[in-house]
């Protein structure tokens, strides 16, 4: 696999450890090879990992934390290419891309806490790093698995071992640093289902005994696996033009003009594609044996299409309720023809199909009769936002680790990233601008760590401080029909992070150890909306706004706290553990980052957690089965939850803009939604609002990881979670409501087996291998029992063949074998007044055929 894995990964950095520093575990093997089998002549006994979550390098099974650690020859296996796919084989976790209104990145929880919001406007509850390099976003992170040493993943909030705090959790993706002993090159080439063409190639060079290189570039392209199709051609093709009324093609040229010819083919476009570029380059100098230092640099440019997004359901009555929108799509409705509406001909059948054109096909400068929105200015109407979500990244990072003594080392990390991306979402998924959204954001940060790290005969410790700065900015354009809003925003962010942290282990006694850790932190950031005019003076366009484009709203958002770590771990055997733990951890304040109006824009509290866990490590039956388990529970004291709702919308002087509903409560205190008014009554126009309210929880549960060589080439690997999580509001839902936490699942499970065998006649090895994954029951809709999908099985299969004399491989891939459908997510609309509902498809059964060869 090539070295570029992590440019795509966003992030530079630098050698894969502390290596200098001597294992806590003294029958632990070295860093220098993490994969070395501590026992020489063993094939058959499980291999050992080092990991490096405790800054020191330890071995994975003398590591009293809850961790999963997947080397890279693993990941390669499993078939496991970027960060969403981790969250099929770590238990409790659920990692997905991002989608739609979210933009390119990763939806991350881990043990039910986290987020699907990739903005700027909270801090992720799950921490990235590369290379110990923090990466602050999870926008963009969807981090590329390929030419790593190994990824860890801890579980539990995590702030007195890293240099950002983490809520939740941490990901650690450790990279090969390259080698200053042999030249060696890959190229690799993969072809696959939907036109996959893939490319690899990296080079490794040693300049001298101390210094060497390493380059690497990649190039990935698939087509998307959902079509774009032409609403009138397709409204042809089925034999039912009349429902097409007026509403003009897209692409004319499929038929010609013609209302009665039948096309074979009505596509104009895919979403769910793949089109990225990147480089590398690494240099590692080590002069002398106590002194190392690795420079990165990476940039990625990534051009790949919106997610796959389709219309599942359409209330019509909620929709021909509205008036702007009865009277944006009566324009289109022909004179004696049926009425042209927003109702279920949008809905195309077939998950894998879309009208959505992200596109308004009124004109600017149209005036649409009923609809406020088109009013007749040339700033209004006629937008095209771009289909793909492009993504830029660039950045630099170093590493120095100098050896202060025998048993202290200081370790230096820097880094620099700057990034830019684009991303648009079709609200309504039609060929109609209903609602349509683009984000442009860029953002360029500074992390710097200093680290002293010590390991001695009775202790274990680290010591650290942490800065971060960076300088954000969101800018949003939106139109919304249905809402009757116009929305310009340009929010910028400036957050600052100073922190300090000491973590220790001693070890009073034999096969004791007492962990204290302690960290402080210092979080600031600083928000401010500016006003961007549209050229108009409009009432709708809902901010009290300004000539000059001076800010109008400023949020400081700050906390400063204490957390701390305690544990215990005792070692019962020579290959059996048992550890305990308590910690504390917290999420900065956040604030509303999609206000509609000037009345939603809000900040609120962080968050904050104290987890208890109590596990055991061990390796069994001469090493051959391998049983990993954590039971937790977690005290969720400070719980932001983000409910749906709507309020009475109001014009630029604060006034209710008359309509035909009233806002009422729902059941929080403090939410309100609108529903149509009393005959004879009174109404106002409402708007969507997202509502904060602060509901403490209790999260508990079980996590079991299995390894086995039972037979010489047998490998087996299961993992097993559960969480049960409880609150008062989930309590307070009447038993026809979802009681469970939204798109989140209680169980998740993943099983793999695989054979090595030799082949003498081809002079290699064949190596065939099926994995499992279980993903549990979801829900999307507290009320809405008909977006819940039932919990889902994949199977994946891979055989692998190499070639020993030309050191050549050929791997061919199936994912999804069994072609089982399923959604990613779901955005129900309805619950927030809209009249429709979204969902994310899959992708289908794909295969893919590998073969590369290293010199």
């Amino acid at each position: 696999m090539s070295l570029m894995a992590l440019a795509a990964a966003h992030n530079a950095s630098a050698q894969s450890a502390d290596t200098r520093v001597p294992p806590a575990d003294p029958a632990a093997p070295t860093a220098a090879d993490p994969q070395e089998d501590p026992e020489p002549g063993r094939p058959d006994a499980l291999s050992d990992i080092v990991v490096t979550a405790t800054r020191q390098s330890t071995n994975l099974q003398s590591t009293p934390i809850t961790i999963t650690a997947v080397t890279s020859e693993a990941l390669q296996a499993r078939g496991l290419s970027n960060a969403a796919d981790l969250g099929d084989i770590i238990p409790n976790a659920a990692f997905e891309r991002s989608q739609g209104v979210y933009g390119p990145g990763v939806s991350a929880f881990i043990r039910g806490i986290g987020q699907h919001d990739t903005s700027l406007a909270q801090e992720p509850a799950v921490a990235f790093y590369v290379d110990d390099v923090y990466y602050p976003l999870l926008f963009g992170s969807m981090f590329d698995l390929l030419e790593l040493d190994h990824v860890e993943v801890l579980r539990g909030p995590q702030g007195t071992l890293f240099g950002r705090n983490a809520l939740a959790g941490a990901i650690n993706l450790v990279s090969k640093k390259p080698n200053l002993d042999t030249t060696t090159a890959l190229v690799e080439t993969t072809i696959g289902s939907f036109d996959r063409r893939d490319f690899r190639a990296s080079l490794n060079l040693p300049i001298s005994d101390t210094f060497g290189i390493s380059v690497s570039a990649v190039s990935k392209e698939r087509t998307g696996y959902q079509r774009v199709l032409d609403f009138r051609c397709e409204m042809v093709r089925r034999g039912t033009p009349a429902l097409a009324g007026l509403f003009p093609f897209s692409n004319p040229d499929l038929i010609n003009g013609s209302n009665s010819a039948a096309p074979d083919d009505c596509t104009i476009g895919h979403q769910g594609g793949e089109d990225s570029r990147a480089m590398r380059g690494q240099l590692y100098w080590e002069p002398q044996s106590n002194l190392s230092l690795t420079i990165t640099a990476d940039y990625l440019n990534d051009e790949s299409d919106a997610p796959a997004d389709s219309l599942v359901a359409i209330n019509s009555t909620t929709s021909n309720n509205n008036a702007n929108t009865r009277a944006l799509f009566n324009r289109w409705t022909a004179p004696g023809g049926p009425t042209f509406a927003f109702d279920e001909r949008f809905i195309t059948g077939n998950p894998y199909t879309t009208y959505a054109t992200y596109g308004d096909p009124v004109p600017a400068g149209v005036a649409v009769p009923g609809n406020t929105i088109y009013n007749g200015s040339i700033f209004r109407g006629g937008v095209q936002n771009p289909t793909n979500s492009p993504f830029r990244s660039w950045g630099v990072s170093s590493k120095l680790i100098y050896g202060l003594t025998d048993e202290i080392d200081l370790t230096v990390i820097g880094g620099y990233r700057e990034i830019e991306a684009t991303y648009s979402y079709d609200v309504d998924a039609t060929p109609v601008a209903l609602e349509n959204n683009r984000n442009d954001v860029s953002q360029s940060n500074f992390s710097g760590e200093i680290r002293l790290t010590g390991s001695h005969s009775w202790v274990d410790w680290v010591a650290g401080l942490f800065y971060y700065e960076a300088d954000g900015e969101q800018r949003f354009a939106g139109t919304s029909s249905y809402n009757n809003t116009i929305r310009y925003q340009s929010n910028k962010y400036t957050p600052v992070s100073k922190a300090a942290y000491v973590n220790a282990t001693f070890r009073p006694m034999e096969n004791l150890g007492v962990t204290v850790g302690g960290r402080y932190s210092d979080d600031t950031k600083p928000v401010d909306f500016y006003s961007v005019l549209d050229g108009t003076t409009a009432a709708s366009t809902q901010f009290t706004v300004s000539p000059t484009g001076s800010t109008i709203f400023q949020i400081d958002l700050a906390e400063q706290r204490f957390d701390w770590k305690l544990g215990l771990d005792y070692r019962l055997a020579e290959h059996t553990m048992l550890f305990a733990s308590a910690a504390t951890g917290f999420r900065l304040p956040g604030f509303n980052a999609r206000p509609f109006q000037a009345s939603q824009v809000q900040q609120f509290p962080g968050e904050e957690i104290l987890t208890y866990e109590l596990g055991v490590k061990s390796d069994l039956f001469d090493r051959r089965l391998r049983v990993n388990a954590t039971a937790f529970y977690t005290d969720y004291k400070t719980r932001i939850q983000s409910l749906s709702g709507s309020e009475y919308l109001l014009d630029g002087s604060g006034n209710r803009i008359p309509g035909t509903q009233v806002e009422v409560s729902q059941g929080q205190p403090g939410v309100t939604v609108c529903q149509n008014a009393p005959a004879g009554t009174t109404g106002f126009q409402c708007v969507s609002r997202t509502f904060y309210i602060n509901i403490p929880g209790k999260v508990q549960g079980v996590e079991f990881e299995v390894e086995a060589n039972p037979i010489d080439g047998l490998s087996i690997n299961a993992s097993l979670g559960y969480s049960n999580f409880s609150s008062a509001d989930l309590d307070a839902r009447p038993d026809t409501a979802n009681k469970k936490l939204l798109r989140i699942p209680d169980w998740t499970a993943s099983a793999g087996i695989q054979y090595e065998i030799p082949n003498l006649i081809l002079g290699g090895t064949v190596t065939p291998r099926i994995d499992w994954l279980y993903m549990g029951d979801i829900v999307n809709s507290i009320t809405r029992k008909e977006t819940n999908q039932d919990g889902y099985s994949l199977v994946n299969a891979r055989i692998a063949y190499h070639h020993e004399a030309s050191d050549v491989d050929f791997a061919l891939g199936v994912t999804n074998l069994f072609d089982k459908f399923y959604y990613r997510n779901y955005f129900v609309y309805q619950d927030i007044g809209f009249p429709h509902t979204n969902a994310q498809p899959a992708p289908p059964r794909e295969w893919s055929l590998t073969i590369s060869r290293r010199f």
